[in-house]
């Protein structure tokens, strides 16, 4: 039997009709800021015939993949990672005599796909088969860590080449059932857990909530990612936690000696904060492919993915800095750009973007993400512009690690700050062009407002640049530490470093700590955080786990980057690695054999490509390239107001300007102080109404209202805070001159 890639299954042909008796129960446990996740998938052979299974599923593209069992009847089978090859020749092998076999790989184009082959199950016979993986949890804009379990794989646009896309099938036709649970546990107080689907309400399992548990409501259809939110009072305190290392392991390898995990949240003074960057080439690459038609979310059909980004990019637009240069890209399966090369930003060229902007479709068919990266890549930099691009894509891209590469070798000319849109974006792919362009990712789900994360970053974006990073270690004599992640090359406020680290040798002394340099706005700071060799009671593997993880990402990195050259060594490295920590790589495979199940399984074998829950949305909502699609009337007032500014900040007084504000233009003409002109007034009015009316978008809005402010003040314009009080009384609000930061 030839073995399959992964992409040439799930749900096609007639297979279709035949869906599964499957349930999927999922215990996820947090310690702090790391999840252990156990999947256990129940499936029943329906059928009167042998048959062979294959699923194709999502998995966190961060995730170490470190157990995988089944349970057939009374036997319990524990997998062994193998070289790839070898596994799927021992399970050929096992099919081809009769034996039941397991087979689950990741897939050669992207790590967040993986394929599990269930083999010669007879008729009526029933498994049970587990998964296990631990990852690191994202910290969000709000303070929040947040967990995601996909729920939902997309197709994957494949450029030309071999493969099929991956085909999705409509949740309707999947009686997958869902039982989801969590414990959370923390040196911290667990505040609360939030969820983009129903939660049964949180309960405490000590006096100081330290420890938490949280159930799925009953009922979830698995037709979309299960999101949860964790918050901790104080969140985000540095920590240091050691593990022992494996007693069967021998030391001086990772596993057989302890490891530390060190996550730092570095200080910025609020002085430094305080002088956002006036200066930058702010490249938007935004996808058009079909699938950015769809309905943001499963609940309000009316705000499609593009048109959810055509709303950000207005905001985007209206807060870069003057003086600034920028650009936005389109892209499909060809690409456009609104200009030949990134232009100044003035009135001038932001009227004439924003033009663009409003009848921007998705309307350019596949999402080929390369060519425009590398055309983006091939423009030369602006001396004393630094460039960021921002990445808007619901993240359906077949050659995730090509993309990743690219990004990577360009890291040292600009910022990437990706946003994957939707359920089922590619997490491997959002998170990958974060990390490896130094800057910051964003999912955006379920309710979520694109505009307020999209701003978030903006405002990373404009923080002064950390440079010059050094981590060292202070340590007693005899102990030594090899640090494992790769060189911290970004700090952003609010954000995590996380640096791992193997320790070897020993000593009667046990205080350590590890300290991060940094330059911020041309002054030395430094962040350090005690630790003590003592290993951690109950971590089981994990951080060993996440180190081997780490360290598999960067030697399969770097075998791209080599091709042809030593490529067997680095192969073998990855595999000897991978067997030793239990954890998968893209050269190894989980093989379980049922060695003991007796009599053969009898007669041909049916293969049967079995659907996961796939996007309900995709069959119905890829409207025709070129299609028009009509355009909603918009009704938001926030972005009325917004698309009313000028690029230099402020705003002039007319009859749309009164209509946003609920007045007529008498009425504001009439209120204006006499010795003020007419545009610091509409300025002043525009602020006022903002955090009169808007407090709670105040997100989305603040940057552009900082330009606002700043404009008033360079006029010097004589009585403001006359002004200010003209405007309280006229819109009916009680706002402080302070407060809008004039």
């Amino acid at each position: 039997m030839k073995h399959l890639e992964p992409q040439h299954v799930c749900g096609q042909g007639t297979e279709r009709n035949l869906p599964p008796n499957s349930s999927v129960e999922v215990e996820l446990q947090v310690k702090d800021h790391v999840a252990t996740v156990i999947s256990t998938l129940n499936y029943q052979n329906k059928e009167d015939k042998p048959i062979e299974a294959l699923f194709v599923f999502p998995l966190p593209g961060d995730a170490a993949v470190c157990h995988f069992s089944a349970d057939i009847g009374q036997t319990h089978i524990v997998a062994e990672l193998k070289e790839k090859q070898q596994a799927r020749e021992e399970y050929d092998d096992a099919l081809s005599s009769g034996q039941q076999a397991f087979l689950l790989e990741e897939s050669e184009q992207s790590p967040d796909i993986f394929s599990l082959s269930v083999g010669s199950l007879p008729p009526g016979e029933s498994a049970s088969i587990m998964l296990q993986y631990v990852i690191e949890l994202a910290v969000e804009a709000d303070g929040a860590l947040r967990f995601c379990l996909p729920a939902v794989l997309n197709p994957r646009y494949q450029p030309q080449g071999p493969g099929v896309p991956v085909s999705s099938v409509p949740a309707s036709e999947i009686p997958y059932s869902l039982s989801f649970s969590a414990r959370v546990s923390s040196p911290r107080p667990v505040s609360k857990v939030e969820s983009s689907c129903s939660l049964e309400p949180l309960q405490y399992l000590n006096t100081d909530h330290t420890e938490a548990a949280v159930k799925l409501a009953a009922g979830h259809k698995f037709d979309r990612d299960v999101e949860l939110l964790i918050y901790y009072k104080d969140a985000h305190q540095p920590s240091a936690v050691v593990e022992a290392g494996q007693d069967s392991a021998k030391p001086g390898t990772l596993m057989g000696d302890p490891v530390v995990m060190v996550s730092l949240y570095p200080e910025f003074p609020e002085s430094v904060m305080s002088k956002r960057a006036s200066c930058g080439e702010f490249v938007f690459l935004v996808d058009r492919s079909g699938s950015m038609q769809c309905p943001t979310n499963n609940w309000n059909q009316q705000e499609t993915r593009i048109s959810s980004a055509r709303d950000t990019l207005l905001l985007l637009l209206k807060s870069l800095p003057m003086g600034c240069y920028f650009n936005i890209y389109g892209f499909g399966s060809r690409y456009d750009h609104i200009f030949p090369k990134s232009v100044e930003y003035s009135e001038k060229s932001m009227e004439e973007a924003l033009k663009k902007v409003e009848v921007m479709q998705a309307d350019l068919g596949g999402t080929e993400i390369l060519q425009p990266l590398q055309h983006i890549y091939s423009q030369p930099c602006i001396s004393n512009q630094p460039r960021q691009l921002f990445v808007f894509t619901d993240g359906e891209v077949g050659n995730t690690k090509e993309v990743l590469d690219l990004v990577r070798k360009n890291a040292g000319s600009h910022r990437c700050f990706s946003f994957g849109i939707g359920e089922g974006a590619s997490s491997a792919l959002i998170n990958g062009l974060a990390q490896e362009g130094r800057g910051h990712a964003q999912f955006i789900t379920g309710s979520d407002r694109m505009q307020a994360k999209v701003m978030q970053s903006l405002k990373f974006a404009l923080q002064p640049v950390v440079k010059d990073i050094s981590v060292t270690w202070d340590l007693p004599k005899g102990v030594s530490a090899t640090v494992l992640s790769p060189p911290i090359t970004t700090i952003f406020q609010g954000q995590r470093s996380l640096v791992y680290a193997q320790l070897s040798g020993k000593s009667s002394q046990t205080d350590c700590s590890v300290t991060v340099n940094y330059t911020l706005g041309d002054h030395p700071y430094e962040s350090k955080q005690q630790f003590n060799l003592n290993p951690a009671k109950d971590t089981g593997l994990t951080v060993h786990r996440l180190a081997a993880r780490i360290l598999i990402r960067s030697l399969e990195s770097e075998e791209r980057e080599n091709r042809g050259k030593s490529n067997e060594d680095m192969k073998r490295k990855v595999v000897e690695l991978s067997v030793q920590s239990g954890v998968s790589s893209h050269h190894t495979a989980f093989i379980a054999v049922n060695k003991d199940n007796g009599d053969a399984v009898q007669g041909p074998l049916v293969r049967r490509n079995v659907p996961t829950p796939g996007s309900p949305m995709m069959a119905m909502c890829s409207a025709p390239v070129g299609a028009a699609v009509p355009e909603q009337p918009r009704r938001d007032p926030l972005l009325q107001l917004v698309s009313l500014q000028k690029a230099s900040g402020c705003w002039l007084l007319d009859a749309a300007l009164a209509s946003v504000l609920g007045k007529t233009s008498e009425e504001v003409e009439k209120s204006k102080p006499a010795e003020v002109s007419s545009e610091v007034w509409a300025t002043i009015l525009a602020l006022i109404w903002l955090h009169g009316f808007k407090m709670d978008a105040k997100d989305e809005w603040e940057l552009l209202a900082v330009k606002a402010a700043s404009w008033v003040q360079a006029q010097n314009a004589p009585c403001v805070k006359e002004c200010v009080d003209a405007a309280n009384a006229l819109l009916g609000y009680k706002v402080q001159k302070d407060a809008l930061g004039l």
